[in-house]
């Protein structure tokens, strides 16, 4: 068992220390002048039709060089797009937190529409009501994963920072640490950091996704002003990424070479893992629906979440053109 664990920390350290690595060194090396810059903040499989972007050629067929860069927690992309570090991002409902401080982003894309967490705990956490009373691991303030936890909290009677504490940890390294030292009774995870998890262990109490909560859990963010100076970027990017959700649904060996890049990794068990948990899940156009917006209103506690117009948040136009001109349904065949 001592030996299964410590298996299981070295996997995670690698697993991390190589993704912290990358942000110095973008994985994909194209001219900075060109590229758009495109953040992701957690390694998770739901980040694989952003990564498929670049492994599977698509920024070049499509025309739009793309530099992914991995930075670490939601709150930190929005302020490097908000200050026009980045261009787009994979962010979830941490985007309408910041839309509601004022910041000009909006959504144009969800990968996975709904909460894409599963909730861990020690053993001796046997159901959610045991949580009563002691301290949950969340990655970030406003983030997806603080979202997900009030809902679940909500579904079950539990008042979130009163019933049940939650402390920000930065991320699902971090969680995974403190559960398994005991610093937190439970904590939100996402494959496949899952898998880390049952190896050191810990015990998933619920899969929130098997909930069916609408929700943006990961999709693509970008500035206002961004999108108004550059549509066609806009456009081409969005192309690449509805391929790259063809491929993730549909391609198993190209995926998961995708995900032994990204999360740094070998073993056929974490990519498995990354891979089936999502796979599906992708919708064939990435819509961003009001319900999603509504979602994270309900759970956020900013002050002018409860007045504000979903609509307000989100732009499909530019999926409604590449949907219109054909081009979804001669990506897939006319029928």
């Amino acid at each position: 068992m001592k030996r299964k664990i410590r298996k299981g920390f070295v996997s995670l350290a690698t697993f991390f220390l190589a993704a912290e690595f990358l942000i110095s060194f973008p994985i994909c090396p194209v001219r900075a002048a060109v590229a758009l810059r495109v953040a992701y903040p957690q390694p998770s499989g739901a980040l694989l039709p952003l990564w498929l972007v670049s492994e599977a050629r698509l920024d070049q067929k499509y025309g739009v060089p793309v530099q992914n860069i991995f930075l670490s927690g939601a709150a930190r992309i929005n302020q490097s797009m908000i200050a026009g570090d980045i261009d787009l991002a994979s962010v979830g409902g941490a985007v309408v937190h910041t839309v509601l401080a004022g910041g000009d982003l909006v959504a144009i894309a969800v990968g996975v529409p709904t909460y894409g967490f599963s909730l861990y705990g020690r053993a001796e956490v046997k159901d959610i009501k045991d949580l009563q009373g002691k301290v949950v691991g969340i990655m970030s303030k406003g983030s997806s994963s603080e979202h997900a936890v009030i809902a679940l909290l909500q579904r079950h009677n539990l008042q979130p920072g009163k019933d049940v504490k939650f402390v920000y940890l930065g991320g699902v390294r971090e969680v995974v640490a403190a559960i398994d030292r005991g610093i937190v009774a439970a904590g939100v995870l996402s494959a496949p950091t899952t898998l880390i998890a049952r190896r050191l262990g810990q015990k998933e109490l619920v899969n929130i996704a098997t909930l069916g909560l609408p929700y943006i859990h990961s999709g693509v963010a970008t500035r206002r002003s961004f999108a108004r100076q550059q549509p066609e970027r806009i456009r081409s990017y969005l192309r690449a990424y509805i391929a790259a959700i063809k491929i993730a649904n549909e391609d198993a060996e190209t995926s998961k070479r995708a995900l032994a890049r990204y999360l740094v990794t070998k073993d056929a068990a974490i990519l498995d893992e990354a891979y089936q948990t999502f796979r599906g899940v992708f919708p064939r156009v990435p819509y961003v629906a009001e319900d999603y917006i509504k979602s994270v209103l309900a759970v956020s506690d900013h002050p002018k979440a409860a007045g504000a117009n979903p609509e307000g948040f989100f732009d499909n136009r530019f999926l409604k053109e590449l949907e219109e001109s054909g081009f979804v349904q001669e990506l897939y065949g006319r029928k």
